[in-house]
C-alpha cells in the first residue's frame, strides 16, 4: 500500500516544495514567536483552500494536456484582455520569481551557515558568499539534467527531509495539544496579527503554484483514469506542507524570547532549550526549504514562459532552459553580493497582489468550460468554495497591493 502511494506521489510534493520557501519558514516562526498557537487556524484554512485550488489545477492538466498558461492563452478570445493577461503573469512570476530567488538561496544559506558557520571572502569592497555557489550548483544540476523523474525524486526526498526536520524539532518542544487544537479550530485574531494572518495566507495559496501543477501533472500523467491519482497526490502532499509550516510555529511558540527575526534565529534558541540536536533538526529543514524553493521558483518561471510565448518542446529544450537559466543565475548573484532589489521585488508584489485574484478568475471560468474539460468541469460545491477563495484572494490581493505602498 505504501509502495504503491509513493510510485503515485509527485507533483503535488513539487507545489508543497515550491511554497514552502524561506519566506513561509521565516512568517511562520514570527507567527509562533509573537502570536503562539493562535493562528494555527489561519494556516488551516489555507491549506483547505490551497487543496481547492491546486485541486482544479491538476484536474485542467491532466484533462487538457496543457499547461495552465497555454489554456488560458487559448480560451481569452479578446486581443486586448489576452495581451494585458499575458503580460501580467509574465511579470509576476518570470520576473516576480527572479526577484524573489535571492530569498530562496539566501535561506538555504541560513541552514548552512546555523551549522557550519560563514564561508565569506572579501574582493575589496565586495563580499561573496560562497554558500550560495553552493546551492546554485546543486539547483543547477538538478534542473540541467531536465529528467521529469529524476527531478520529482529529488524534490520528493528534499521534501520528506524537511517534512522530518520541522515535525521532529515541533515534537522536541513537548508542545500542548489541547492548545494546537485550540489555535486550530478557535479563530482568534487582533488588528496586530492582521498582518501576519494575510501574510500566512498569501504565502500558502500562491498564483504560481496553480500554473506549476497544471504543468508537472501532464509531465506524470496523462489519462483521465489518472484523476484519482492526482487527487490523492495532491490532498497529501499539501496537507504535509501545511503540517510543516504548523510544526514551524509549534516550535516557535515554545520560545520566550521575542528577539527572533528568521528561522536561524529561532534555531539558536532552540539549541539552550532542547538541546544542540533541536537546532541541527531545524537548520536541516531551513537548507531543504531554501533549496526546493530555488530549484521550483526557476522551473515555474520557465513552464509559464513556455505556455505564453508558445514556445515549443520540454524540459531540456534550449527556449526552457534559458528561462530558468536566467532566473537561477540573478538569485545566485544577488544572493552570493548581498544585493535585494527592492524596487524589482515591490514591482513583483504588486505583480503578485493582482494576479492572484485574476488566475483565481480564470481559474474558475475555465473550471466550468465544457469545451476544455467535457465531463470533468466543476461541482457546484467547487465552484461554491472557490468563489469564497476568489473573494479571499481580491482582498489578499488589495491588501497586498497597499501594504508595498505603504497606503495601510
Amino acid at each position: 500500500m505504501l509502495k504503491k502511494w509513493f510510485r503515485n506521489i509527485g507533483p503535488g510534493t513539487l507545489v508543497a516544495a515550491a511554497f514552502i520557501g524561506p519566506g513561509t519558514v521565516t512568517l511562520c516562526t514570527l507567527a509562533g514567536v509573537n502570536f503562539g498557537f493562535n493562528l494555527l487556524w489561519a494556516m488551516f484554512l489555507s491549506i483547505i483552500a490551497t487543496i481547492v485550488l491546486q485541486e482544479m489545477a491538476a484536474r485542467l492538466g491532466i484533462i487538457s494536456q496543457k499547461g495552465l498558461s497555454e489554456v488560458i492563452r487559448e480560451e481569452i478570445k479578446i486581443p486586448f484582455l489576452k495581451q494585458f493577461i499575458t503580460i501580467l503573469i509574465l511579470a509576476a512570476i518570470v520576473i516576480g520569481n527572479a526577484s524573489y530567488e535571492a530569498g530562496n538561496i539566501s535561506g538555504g544559506i541560513l541552514g548552512l551557515e546555523t551549522v557550519f558557520g560563514e564561508f565569506k571572502h572579501n574582493f575589496g569592497d565586495l563580499t561573496i558568499n560562497f554558500m550560495s555557489l553552493i546551492i546554485g550548483v546543486i539547483a543547477f544540476v538538478l534542473l540541467f539534467i531536465g529528467n521529469y523523474k529524476f527531478l520529482e525524486k529529488a524534490l520528493v526526498a528534499l521534501v520528506l527531509l524537511m517534512s522530518f526536520s520541522f515535525v521532529i524539532t515541533a515534537i522536541v518542544t513537548k508542545p500542548n495539544v489541547l492548545e494546537i487544537f485550540k489555535g486550530m479550530f478557535i479563530p482568534k485574531f487582533s488588528e496586530k496579527s492582521l498582518l501576519t494572518i494575510i501574510g500566512l495566507i498569501g504565502t500558502t495559496v500562491v498564483p504560481y503554484n496553480l500554473f506549476l501543477h497544471a504543468s508537472l501533472v501532464k509531465e506524470r500523467w496523462h489519462k483521465k483514469e489518472d484523476l484519482k491519482f492526482a487527487k490523492k497526490d495532491t490532498i497529501v502532499s499539501i496537507i504535509l506542507g501545511g503540517m510543516v509550516s504548523m510544526a514551524i510555529i509549534i516550535s516557535a511558540a515554545s520560545i520566550l524570547s521575542k528577539d527572533i527575526l528568521n528561522a536561524a534565529d529561532l534555531a539558536e534558541g532552540l539549541a539552550p532549550l532542547y538541546g544542540e540536536f533541536a537546532k541541527y533538526f531545524l537548520a536541516l529543514g531551513l537548507f531543504a526549504a531554501g533549496i526546493t524553493s530555488a530549484i521550483t521558483a526557476p522551473l515555474a518561471a520557465a513552464y509559464v514562459a513556455k505556455g505564453c510565448l508558445g514556445l515549443k518542446g520540454g524540459l531540456q529544450s534550449k527556449s526552457f532552459r534559458f528561462v530558468w537559466m536566467i532566473v537561477l543565475l540573478l538569485g545566485v548573484l544577488f544572493s552570493s553580493i548581498g544585493i535585494k532589489p527592492i524596487e524589482i521585488i515591490k514591482f513583483a508584489q504588486v505583480a503578485n497582489g493582482m494576479l492572484l485574484p485574476i488566475i483565481a478568475g480564470i481559474l474558475l471560468w475555465i473550471m466550468n468550460k465544457k469545451n476544455v474539460l467535457g465531463g470533468f468541469v466543476n461541482t457546484k460545491t467547487q465552484n461554491i468554495f472557490g468563489f469564497i477563495i476568489l473573494l479571499i484572494a481580491v482582498f489578499l490581493g488589495v491588501k497586498g497591493i497597499l501594504k508595498v505602498f505603504n497606503v495601510f
